[in-house]
């Protein structure tokens, strides 16, 4: 079962300092993330969202893929190429997956100007040793789907107080 955890950060920059650092620990295996989201709040009040998953890019070289292959079987495989690209691109931009998109633009809307969020989707981790890296970073936790223990750990571990 995922694990889905949102982090508030009280300067832009943190959302991403602490995606730096799960990537880093996602290379050594010690936590596995089938999504991530990144909220920026502007100090003009707009909030821009920056999603892990990019399906329009993997849609559009998915339908080119394709659509060169079938193109190939017609004698047209440029305009197969071109038709494919758009159609898997229109089909990545309507895909969700992952975190919903609606979530992200709820929560977002709570932090305030000039904060970011970051918005995890964990499939598995080894919590001793990720707890630890993740604490030095100043952030507060908005939200999880926890059980009420494993919430109580995660905020005691960020130092935040019952």
């Amino acid at each position: 079962m995922s694990e889905l955890i949102v982090f508030a950060f009280p300067d832009e920059s943190g959302a991403a300092a602490m995606s730096q650092e799960l990537q880093s620990l996602q290379k050594q295996q010690l936590i596995t993330m089938s999504d991530a989201a990144i909220v920026t709040r502007k100090p003009d009040g707009k909030p821009k969202i920056k999603q892990a998953n990019n399906l329009v890019g993997a849609g559009a070289l998915g339908g080119a893929f394709w659509g060169m292959l079938i193109g190939l079987l017609f004698f047209a495989p440029w305009l197969g190429l071109a038709i494919g690209a758009v159609s898997g691109a229109i089909a990545g931009k309507f895909t969700d997956i992952g975190i919903d998109d609606n979530f992200i633009k709820e929560v977002g809307s709570t932090i305030e100007p000039g904060q970011s969020a970051l918005f995890l989707m964990v499939e598995k981790w080894t919590e001793d040793k990720v707890l630890p890296e993740l604490s030095k970073y100043n952030a507060k936790i908005l939200r999880t789907n926890l059980s009420t223990e494993d919430e109580a750990k995660l905020k005691a571990a960020f130092g935040a107080e019952e």
